[in-house]
């Protein structure tokens, strides 16, 4: 069929001109593909209209298939299927699709479904299927989990799965992989589409491949947008470049800098990498730019989602000038009225640059400004690497996860609540999705094993016997194990959160317990844009009242350091090739003359094919100082092995410190690393078993088994406003850690938690080709006489995490940097 010749198309064109835009050439191919049957992946840029490829096309397909009733055709069961990651998007992407359903005058409804739709909307739905349902991955499973849920989606023609590339490489992928194989083979028809919606990846292939395998669509296509979106990329330089430069100020010296960007733009968006430092950046500008207060709002996954919400109407109506923001504001919000965007600190990867930069001029054609603030000195170097990442199109690829048998053993008990499931078509079923495909006989019948009768281990234990056997179905009969398992759908495991409320009322967000379980009443931390003084702590609520004390904490949570990836540690590497040339045309490399002048003088500029390693001595002691810009994870592992093989070479101990760009060992005796061994230490012979030996990867390992055993329903996490404490569900995981250590050593949940930390935690395939990067490379063996620029931060890290003085931090580090300068 002829795209072009179409009624639904001649309505969608007329459509189109009336709002006086044109569809693109990429959106007019998907069209033409989805009226077809075919399905695929629409590759695009942020703001380029990828919602608009697909939706579309399947209204299009509604019209041409209903050309004379499409307008008066009501109650027509679910259509359309829309996957999205975040709950935020669906608000969003619900409104423009319903704004175009109702200037075409059809009478389609979109209906939103995750954790805040309301059990009312939730049961009028069950009656009477919206056309377009709007969906996160776990309501999706939520779905699978209700008696005849097969006739939801009986008339289901379309299943789009959007912001693909950030759902790819999680266990939320692996749910939405599960999801779509059950509907696939529910469906027993040609007829149903399946299309990804994906901003730039590396592996945009095998994207295809892991979202189409479970349906089968070996005819799948890839349309990609051949849309410049034009990236203006400017750098925030420090008046002074500090001749050492350090880690420890979060950028907050140049907070003046971005007052006037602010004020000169429409709406701003200021990006910060942690929910911590946006508490902190986010006081610190009303504090010198008081001219702000009410123009200028927080937004972080912590805060209560209706001041969230608020706060997403308000950049919609133009009512703020400026939102402090997290990873809570990457996605395809489409905040039109945004035009500038501040990265604080480096955001680690290429695409999260790019994404950030995309939130602003979010139309086609329009060009979109991101300026990069520095919170040390040398981040400046990863401004320059970014623009050149951007330049050359090096974009991070989101590698798959295999046998998540967690989610696999979530994903059974789910469906034996709904209909029950027969073992041998849902083995079929999950073998034709790319996380399972591989799976081994002998590991699926360790599988039901679990959920029949808890496996070997805890076979004694009625807990564990969830899932009965009967009729030739599987089938969960208990209501209270039913409900129980409905609650705890879902893959994100985090710590046990607080709420945190005013005393006199009032719901502000919810915070980690570890942090709060530090303070005593009285303590005052800043939270939600206020200062709040700890009144008391009552059945898991935090009790607070607001202060006008100038001394507050800041708040940490777990996880907050990202890592360098992969791509811009390449590209940052080949940055300081220009950097040994002189060759400083880049504004930001310019700046840095004074320290790279200052680093060659005292040590050396390493290149993209040397690895140095400094050999400094103090009065803190000896310092060893690699350099394999490979980011912080890698860093900590190699870091630990490093570590474990000088102390074979000698008795010695070392505390350890590490940022992206390289890590430190500091002992109070000579470290024996020098020309005749400096190769062997960083040799790939025995590895995995240096590995283990060197980090306690038992205990890393009971740590990730934690949230293994929550994700596979070992642990119940409690019911909704008494949840178990972090410390509680921590020591269940760990007594069955040991349980199955002891009585089952190949459990395959055990077996996956190893799994996990070496690929997660420790990147042990990133560690080993760093390795054989670094055989092929010069090693560079440096004695400097002093602290070099390069070094610094890295031990200011150090000092930080280690609290190697009483006195204070920042008077210390000051102090190292007048003595550098003196001598």
């Amino acid at each position: 069929m002829q795209l072009k010749k179409t009624i639904g198309y001649r309505v969608i064109k007329d459509w189109f001109t009336l709002k006086q835009f044109a569809p693109f050439t990429f959106q007019e191919e998907t069209w033409q593909h989805l009226i077809n049957g075919k399905s695929g992946l629409v590759n695009a840029p942020t703001g380029c209209g990828k919602t608009f490829s697909v939706f579309i096309g399947s209204v299009i397909q509604f019209i041409n298939e209903h050309p004379a009733t499409y307008q008066t055709k009501a109650k027509n069961g679910l259509q359309l299927l829309w996957i999205s990651p975040l709950r935020a998007l669906a608000k969003d992407v619900g409104r423009a699709m319903e704004e175009v359903i109702a200037e075409l005058g059809m009478q389609w409804k979109v209906g939103i479904r995750n954790g805040d739709t309301d059990v009312a909307v939730r049961q009028q739905q069950k009656r009477n299927m919206p056309e377009v349902l709007i969906i996160t991955p776990e309501s999706l499973h939520l779905l699978l989990a209700q008696k005849n849920y097969p006739d939801v989606f009986k008339q289901l023609r379309t299943i789009a799965v959007d912001e693909w590339h950030e759902l790819i490489g999680s266990k939320r992928g692996v749910q939405v992989e599960l999801a779509i194989s059950r509907i696939v083979h529910l469906l027993h028809t040609t007829k149903l589409s399946v299309w990804g919606i994906s901003a730039t990846i590396g592996n945009l292939e095998e994207a295809r491949e892991v979202l189409l395998t479970p349906a089968g669509y070996k005819e799948s296509v890839i349309v990609k947008a051949n849309l410049h979106k034009q990236t203006e990329v400017f750098s925030i330089i420090p008046d002074e470049i500090e001749k050492y430069p350090w880690a420890g100020h979060l950028g907050i010296k140049l907070a003046a800098h971005i007052i006037p960007i602010i004020e000169n733009s429409n709406t701003t968006l200021i990006f910060i990498n942690t929910r911590g430092m946006s508490e902190r950046w986010y006081q610190t500008i009303l504090d010198i730019a008081p001219q702000l207060a009410g123009a200028i709002a927080l937004h972080h996954g912590s805060i209560e989602q209706e001041l969230r919400l608020w706060v997403e109407d308000a950049l919609h109506t133009q009512r703020l000038k400026a939102v402090v923001c997290t990873a809570s504001l990457d996605l395809g919000v489409d905040f039109r009225p945004v035009d500038t965007v501040i990265q604080v600190g480096s955001p680690k990867g290429v695409s999260r640059f790019m994404q950030r930069a995309g939130r602003s001029g979010h139309r086609p054609g329009d060009v979109s400004r991101i300026y990069f603030l520095p919170t040390h000195t040398l981040e400046l170097v990863e401004a320059a690497a970014l623009k050149e990442a951007i330049k050359e199109k090096v974009i991070e690829s989101r590698e798959p996860m295999v046998l998540c048998f967690d989610v696999l053993i979530q994903y059974l008990c789910t469906l034996a609540i709904g209909e029950g499931f027969s073992a041998p078509e849902i083995l079929e079923e999950i073998k034709t999705t790319y996380c399972f495909a591989d799976i081994k006989e002998r590991e699926w019948q360790e599988v039901l094993n679990h959920i029949t009768y808890g496996g070997r281990a805890l076979e004694h234990y009625d807990e564990y016997k969830k899932v009965e056997f009967e009729d030739g179905l599987y089938r969960i009969r208990n209501r209270r194990i039913a409900m129980r398992h409905r609650m705890h759908i879902g893959t994100i495991v985090s710590d046990a959160m607080m709420k945190v409320k005013f005393m006199t009322g009032g719901y502000i967000g919810v915070i980690e317990e570890w942090f709060i379980s530090r303070l005593e009443p009285g303590d005052v931390f800043v939270f939600g844009g206020y200062n709040l003084e700890l009144v008391a702590i009552k059945d898991m609520t935090v009790l607070t009242r607001k202060s006008k004390s100038k001394k507050a904490i800041v708040p940490s949570w777990m996880g907050g350091r990202m890592s360098l990836t992969a791509n811009l540690g390449h590209v940052l590497r080949a940055t300081f090739n220009k950097i040994a040339a002189n060759d400083l045309d880049e504004v930001e490399l310019k700046s840095l003359e004074p320290l790279f002048v200052l680093q060659r003088t005292l040590s050396h500029i390493p290149q993209s094919n040397e690895l140095l390693i400094e050999h400094i001595e103090d009065k803190d002691g000896y310092h060893l100082i690699v350099y394999p810009f490979e980011g912080r994870q890698v860093h900590e592992a190699m870091s630990s092995l490093m570590a474990y093989r000088i102390s074979n070479i000698t008795a010695i101990t070392f505390s350890i410190a590490m940022n992206d760009y390289g890590f430190e060992l500091l002992s109070d005796k000579p470290i024996p690393v020098d020309d005749t061994n400096v190769y062997e230490l960083f040799t790939t012979t025995n590895l995995l078993a240096d590995i283990q030996k060197s980090v306690n990867s038992v205990e890393m390992a009971t740590r990730k088994f934690r949230d293994i055993a929550v994700i596979g329903g070992l642990i119940f996490q409690g019911f909704p406003g008494e949840q178990k404490k972090a410390r509680h569900l921590q020591s269940s995981a760990g007594l069955l850690f040991k349980v199955f250590s002891e009585y089952d050593p190949n459990n395959i949940l055990l077996r996956q938690a190893y799994q996990e930390v070496f690929d997660q935690q420790m990147e042990e395939v990133r560690l080993r080709n760093a390795l054989e990067r670094i055989q092929q490379s010069r090693i560079m063996l440096m004695f400097p006489e002093r602290l070099t620029p390069l070094s610094f931060p890295i031990i200011v890290d150090g000092l930080s995490r280690y609290n190697l003085s009483s006195e204070r931090l920042e008077d210390r580090i000051r102090r190292m940097q007048q003595q550098l300068e003196e001598d």
